[in-house]
């Protein structure tokens, strides 16, 4: 079913600039390359930090939770409609993603000239953002399944652990979805997701994102993810 493959590359590309930018680009982890990435060259990856040394159980039972409430989510989605969704899917991207430091990061240079009061109002657009994509996007089911390919530490004591998204219907359209996390004090949090394996979803919103608080500023930025939140919640975001 080519609605859903579309749907996940929405999740990661929905609304953003969608330049091939890679791991380790922007500045948002430097020096740092996933396997496949080093791969690519014939290098090594780095040896897993202690941070991260025996701990992936957690980090991979934090993307099978995820997967799980997605899965859930799509099954049910005429049953809940937005508004179910959203409420199903809110607690865990809580629980599973570092939101703040994403939005941090999304902004990039630009999070150092925000007011206090800018920044909170960010990141709570930013989370609203996230959350609505998800709710918006996962509206519908077709026997797809997530399956867990493995773990593997990736610098800065974060560990990738990778998945693919599996189609019985449309065996071709299957998508490997890698995510970032790093351990915050409550647990493995999602920091990153890489499209692809390797195409960074937060390079793609600090690229758009950027070029928008320099051309328009601050509240024409908000505005612009606002519309688009109702956008999805009005299913009108196609």
């Amino acid at each position: 079913m080519k609605r859903f493959a579309c749907m996940i590359a929405l999740i990661v590309f929905a609304t953003f600039v969608a330049p091939a930018f890679r791991a380790g680009n922007m500045g948002l982890w430097p020096g740092i390359r996933t396997a496949a990435a080093e791969g690519e060259n014939g290098g090594t990856v780095a040896a897993a930090t202690d941070a991260v040394k025996g701990d992936e159980k957690g980090a991979v039972a934090a993307i099978e939770k995820l997967h799980a409430t997605i899965l859930d989510a799509m099954k049910r989605a005429n049953q809940l409609k937005y508004d179910g969704r959203y409420a199903l899917l809110e607690p865990v991207i809580d629980e599973t993603f570092d939101l703040s430091f994403m939005a941090e990061k999304s902004a990039g240079k630009n999070w150092a000239a925000f007011t206090d009061e800018q920044k909170k109002r960010w990141t709570d657009t930013f989370a609203r953002m996230t959350k609505a994509n998800y709710a918006g996007r996962f509206d519908g089911y077709s026997n797809q399944r997530f399956e867990t390919l493995g773990t593997e530490p990736a610098g800065f004591d974060t560990l990738l652990v990778r998945t693919r998204l599996l189609q019985p219907e449309k065996a071709d359209e299957d998508v490997e979805i890698n995510y970032r996390l790093h351990r915050a004090s409550s647990g493995w949090r999602i920091v990153d997701i890489y499209l692809s394996g390797t195409v960074s979803e937060l390079a793609l919103r600090r690229a758009e994102y950027g070029s928008v608080f320099q051309r328009d500023g601050f509240d024409k930025m908000i505005a612009q993810l606002e519309s688009k939140i109702a956008k999805l919640k009005s299913g009108a975001s196609d």
